[in-house]
């Protein structure tokens, strides 16, 4: 990048780990050390190559999700910050829901924001959980495939087969009866089906069976030697 020029911009900079950006540090001041005193050719970590002036480095990273690492202060300060507004939740679920031919569109987007609101204040804290922009757009899409599927379907039980499709699987047990509390609380009047998912030893087996692969249990009943195997679930 430093030889061609060019601007480079590194989503999600603090998804990095530590050490590996406190290395970054070292090699972005020493481009920027070079572009300070107009040299054509600096010594990059021992090798020796060209460097443009028009080179360019930014970095976006969202610090309130979780797993992300603080950056290091050697690193923090060859950057300017700049903070990006809060998401309009609202808007994005509005505009997405018209998109998908959804009438009652604005009507629904507060209660999909309320309800993912709610969830990330209400919930427990589980590493896997999301509630932000990213899970949101999934159940939207997720919400105009059954729209298009079933579009006399009511709209209010479109969105809530969504949410409810696309969050409960991610959900520990405890979680997911407060989660039925809030969804049914947001959609009233709207019949909500709890979806019950077939057992997991149930499925691994029938998957088994499916790849013509012998169950272990019958391995072990029988007094035979257990071959082990790989399945792609």
């Amino acid at each position: 990048m430093a030889s061609a020029g060019f601007w480079g911009c590194f989503d999600e900079f603090n998804r990095i780990s530590e050490e590996v950006l406190s290395v970054a540090a070292t090699q972005v001041a020493e481009i920027q050390e070079a572009l300070r005193k107009k040299k054509d050719v600096i010594n990059f970590d021992g090798m020796r190559i060209n460097i443009r002036d028009t080179v360019a480095l930014f970095i976006t990273m969202n610090p309130t999700y979780l797993g992300r690492t603080e950056l290091p202060d050697n690193l923090k300060v060859l950057f300017r910050p700049m903070t990006m507004m809060v998401p309009d939740i609202d808007l994005i679920c509005e505009i997405r829901l018209m998109s998908e031919g959804f009438k009652e569109a604005r009507l629904l987007a507060g209660k999909m924001a309320r309800l993912y609101k709610l969830c990330d204040d209400k919930l427990s804290k589980q590493q896997h959980y999301d509630f932000g922009l990213r899970t949101l757009k999934a159940a939207l899409v997720m919400a105009g495939e059954l729209k298009r599927d079933d579009g006399k379907r009511n709209e209010f039980g479109i969105l809530m087969k969504a949410l409810r499709d696309m969050n409960t699987p991610r959900f520990t047990f405890s979680d997911q009866e407060l989660f039925y509390t809030l969804i049914e609380g947001l959609f009233a009047n709207v019949d909500i089906t709890r979806t019950d998912f077939p057992p997991i030893k149930e499925t691994i087996i029938s998957i088994l069976e499916s790849q013509e692969m012998r169950n272990p249990e019958l391995f072990e009943a029988e007094g035979e030697h257990i071959v082990t195997k790989t399945v792609h679930l």
